[in-house]
């Protein structure tokens, strides 16, 4: 047992994990990070984590501080979750969960990014149905958001299969040029439609115990 039980939770499918972000976690996604294998064209986000640092080793640097920072925070009005994506044993990315208001609402929504490698095989949409189970069965989320810019195909399909509704338009910068966004919306009866009975929760009780739910 991690002696800070938020690190011990995980989610599991028929083809992936997601396990919490460990610093040994971390340590072997580095090298996917370091070699450059979380860009994408076009850009997904606005360098959240400074993965368009051109030097290799400050990319990483800012990388983990950024999850260390965000890791430390657990308010009631934002916490967010880190998950490293593991496939076949090996890491290939992160999916996150963000609580937003969440004790107030009952709102989360996600970030996530793949290894250029590992992309295509539908890994994406199967990470998004997996934290998606967290929210809604383990932690009893009302509502999950995302965001997507309207040229980034790929993340705005997965909302659609996965039963979410638009939700209007928003902008943002996309290494520091604006860009538009498109932002949709999955309610809890939306999900329950979809739910499936092969994704399995572990030691979530560290969630109810460790992030205020309500």
């Amino acid at each position: 047992m991690m002696s800070y039980p938020l690190l011990d939770v995980r989610v599991s499918t028929p083809t992936l994990e997601l396990r919490a972000a460990t610093d040994d976690l971390m340590d072997q996604l580095a090298e996917v990070v370091r070699a450059g294998k979380t860009h994408a064209d076009p850009a997904p986000y606005d360098d959240p984590m400074s993965f368009y640092e051109p030097d290799p080793d400050l990319r990483v640097a800012k990388w983990l501080r950024a999850i260390w920072r965000g890791r430390g925070k657990v308010e009631p009005d934002w916490w967010r979750l880190y998950f490293v994506v593991v496939v076949n044993g090996q890491p290939v990315g992160m999916q996150d969960l963000i609580g937003v208001n969440f004790a107030t609402f009952g709102t989360v929504t996600s970030f996530s990014w793949l290894a250029t490698d590992q992309r295509g095989r539908g890994l994406g949409h199967e990470m998004r149905a997996a934290i998606l189970h967290l929210a809604f069965d383990g932690l009893g989320a009302k509502e999950a958001g995302s965001d997507a810019f309207v040229d980034n195909h790929g993340s705005n399909a997965i909302s659609r299969n996965l039963g979410y509704e638009p939700n209007g338009s928003d902008w943002a910068t996309r290494q520091g040029e604006p860009a538009l966004l498109n932002r949709w919306r999955l309610t809890r009866a939306n999900w329950q439609q979809r739910r499936r009975n092969n994704i399995h929760l572990h030691n979530i009780d560290a969630c109810r115990t460790y992030l205020p739910l309500s």
